[in-house]
């Protein structure tokens, strides 16, 4: 099931969006205002975005902006503005579509349909993600670190995909197990820690000259940046 974050400060709109997706089939979350809306964006994974530009505390093209430095999730944008300057430029910046305030819910329902469609489409021609000389192929299963391929273990191999389809983004010990073991985090973080370990172990006996998974203290794991 797709999970959508709308960033929306107006509430009736906030909740007339959730309830038609929701209606529609997918998850929801909500946030309202700017600051709120990024934090979401950071610690957690979401299939599409439903952005508005005029937010309280950070703007709507300052979140797509800073967005799109880690992560390449679907964003549509929402705007009162029907301006075709104003388009171009959020399309410029990473916006993968735009709807103008007032809209129909049925054409909002049927664009994330349609965006998320394509998404897929790319994921599933892109099955090769590649970090350093690190390959993981999503089709075979196959992992290699310098030309050895690894063997990991299923949740390992869930780890591993998670960080490489999301390059940069950093996930906190509840974000990996909640997407990974798809159940609730209640605090007891050894199993994350856990397999972390195990899996920087073998990456480094594929490659002991290389770092590939970083520890960002106080918030979690991510992809090593030298």
């Amino acid at each position: 099931m797709n999970t959508i974050l709308i960033i929306e400060d107006h509430e009736d709109v906030n909740l007339m969006l959730a309830q038609a997706l929701t209606d529609a089939g997918y998850t929801v979350k909500s946030a309202y205002s700017g600051t709120d809306g990024l934090m979401e964006i950071r610690n957690h994974s979401y299939d599409l975005i439903l952005l508005d530009i005029m937010l309280p505390y950070k703007s709507g093209d300052e979140i797509l902006k800073e967005t799109r430095r880690f992560s390449d999730v679907p964003v549509i944008m929402i705007s009162a503005k029907d301006v075709v300057g104003t388009k171009i430029d959020l399309l410029q910046l990473g916006a993968d579509d735009y709807i103008t305030k007032p809209f129909d819910l049925g054409e909002v329902v049927a664009r994330v349909e349609s965006n998320l469609r394509r998404a897929h489409k790319q994921l599933q021609n892109d099955k090769v993600f590649r970090y350093k000389d690190l390959a993981l192929d999503s089709n075979t299963k196959r992992v290699t670190a310098n030309a050895v391929e690894l063997e990991l273990t299923a949740t390992e191999y869930l780890i591993l995909e998670l960080l490489l389809k999301h390059s940069g983004k950093v996930f906190t010990k509840s974000n990996l197990y909640e997407s990974v073991w798809k159940e609730e985090y209640i605090g007891d973080d050894n199993a994350v820690k856990t397999h972390i370990s195990n899996l920087r172990n073998k990456l480094k006996r594929a490659n002991p000259d290389e770092e590939y998974v970083e520890t960002v203290w106080g918030l979690g794991y991510r992809l090593y940046k030298p």
